[in-house]
């Protein structure tokens, strides 16, 4: 039986449709890398990444695996002045996941989640299915049913 990760369990009891793909045998890391073994576009594979404002909130962001987030323009996007990704070490005491394994869906805590607006040039994204190894594939209109967001621009300019 393949494995169920609690990403892929809160989307069954939401009834939403959505495919997995499992690279736990390979060494791939890096979120490029899984896009390559996944042999997938960059762009439409997301990569979560949690930052703290000065005023201690914290925000989620998710951007192309290719891109890096702008932390000047995700400030804006949330109102904020500044923002800092958190410490690899505070990733699992904030969100309930691990470095490689974050994904937006099932973290301990509701925090507002920005994407970068490139989604909505895609039928459907790939992101962490919430476990190193894992990743789930749904449209953004199902992600927002489970996880409620924003689209912005996000990522430091390339042309995307």
């Amino acid at each position: 039986m393949p494995l169920k990760t609690n990403v892929m369990r809160i989307l069954d009891s939401a009834k939403i449709t959505y495919k997995t793909y499992d690279y736990s045998k390979s060494d791939v890391i890096s979120g490029g890398d899984v896009a390559n073994y996944l042999q997938q576009d960059p762009e439409r594979v997301f990569k979560t990444l949690v930052t703290q404002a000065k005023s201690k909130e914290y925000y989620v962001f998710m951007v192309p695996v290719c891109c890096e987030l702008d932390l000047k323009k995700a400030a804006r996007a949330v109102g904020e002045k500044a923002l800092e990704m958190i410490p690899q070490k505070e990733l699992l005491k904030v969100t309930g996941y691990i470095h490689g394994g974050c994904s937006p869906i099932g973290m301990k805590k509701s925090y507002r989640l920005t994407v970068h607006q490139s989604a909505e040039k895609f039928k459907t994204i790939i992101f962490s299915a919430g476990k190193v190894g894992y990743q789930v594939e749904l449209t953004p209109d199902d992600l927002s049913k489970i996880v409620p967001f924003e689209l912005y621009d996000i990522v430091k300019d390339r042309n995307i």
